[in-house]
């Protein structure tokens, strides 16, 4: 674990034991296994996040991808009687076409990671209330799809599925980021593209294989939120869910200028923020301060993350003096 993991580790049990202080039926198994599951399904898309991140990039459709992949998975089903196996591939394949889209924007016409994506968030949106008729895409009442509710509503041994699916995806994302080739690829890329691609690194791959995986995680996401929901409402469905994802990535320690981050750090920074959000429904705070409390979380991590790279680069620059200072002196006192 990096030094910023275990700063956040302990950051995580201090405001659980200060919630659970406040009001005990934090630890009530009920909330401990709703807040267990909420961690689940925001994790994915958290972890989503964090590899576009880390190239230096940013994804702001991921909660319109929510919406729209949901509506169609719930319509392939309600609707047209497709059965749920082939409607998953068909949103799984859909989500690695939004993704490849948005590398192909990013990597061959040179638009703006901000700008390709805020599009996508509004595009994505429109499109999926014009596919409802501004309505709610839902299960008609009686469906019976007993394997599908198993598989993502479920749970085994008390444990939710979502959690259970959220720990294998982060355990494997801790593997592909932090040891593969390509985990160091793209921590180059998000370092220095330029230096990057002189090295050697087909940039361009790199950048458009993020925005896909960042995509398909997203896709998994989604069907995890329409089985959690039963019902779509595009309009609203999945709102500033890439605000929350943001936060937890910035949280865990993955920098907005890329290059840098833990997928250790986006679990705990994932734990940390519905610990936050159960503190403000136990207390009897206004859900609508959710935002409050989601956008002072990432003014404080962006501001936490500034302050680091400061403090480390005074530190470098102090030892490059003394450095210097020392080899100055060595020649006098030889003579």
């Amino acid at each position: 674990m990096h030094k910023k993991d275990i700063g956040l580790a302990v950051l995580v049990v201090t405001v659980g034991a200060i919630v659970a202080l406040v009001n005990p039926r934090f630890l009530s198994p009920i909330n401990l296994a709703n807040t267990a599951n909420l961690i689940g399904l925001f994790g994915l898309f958290s972890i989503a996040e964090a590899f576009v991140i880390v190239t230096a990039g940013i994804e702001l459709s991921i909660g319109s991808v929510i919406a729209l992949l949901g509506v169609i998975f719930i319509d392939l089903i309600a609707s047209y009687g497709v059965p749920w196996p082939v409607a998953l591939v068909i949103v799984m394949l859909l989500s690695l076409l939004i993704g490849l889209l948005h590398g192909w924007l990013i990597t061959r016409l040179k638009l703006q990671p901000f700008v390709v994506t805020l599009c996508g968030l509004l595009i994505y949106r429109g499109v999926a209330r014009f596919y409802t008729k501004d309505g709610t895409a839902g299960f008609t009442f009686g469906t019976d799809l007993p394997t599908l509710e198993y598989l993502f509503v479920g749970r085994t041994a008390g444990i939710p599925h979502s959690v259970i699916a959220f720990a294998a995806f982060a355990v494997l994302a801790w593997a592909l980021l932090h040891r593969t080739v390509f985990g160091r690829h793209l921590m180059a890329v998000g370092k220095n593209e330029e230096a990057a691609r002189y090295s050697g690194i087909d940039t361009r791959r790199v950048i458009l294989q993020a925005y896909m995986l960042c995509m398909f995680l997203t896709g998994v996401s989604a069907v995890f939120f329409a089985m959690y929901t039963k019902s779509v409402q595009p309009s609203s469905h999945g709102n500033f869910y890439e605000l929350y994802g943001i936060a937890a990535a910035v949280l865990g320690g993955f920098s907005l200028r890329g290059g840098e981050g833990s997928i250790v750090g986006v679990v705990l920074g994932v734990v940390l923020l519905q610990e936050l959000q159960n503190l403000v429904n136990l207390l009897g705070i206004p859900s609508s301060l959710n935002f409050a409390v989601m956008g002072a979380v990432i003014l404080a991590g962006v501001i936490a993350d500034t302050q680091f790279v400061a403090y480390r680069d005074r530190r470098r620059q102090a030892a490059a003096r003394s450095a210097a200072k020392l080899g100055s002196e060595a020649p006098a006192s030889t003579q």
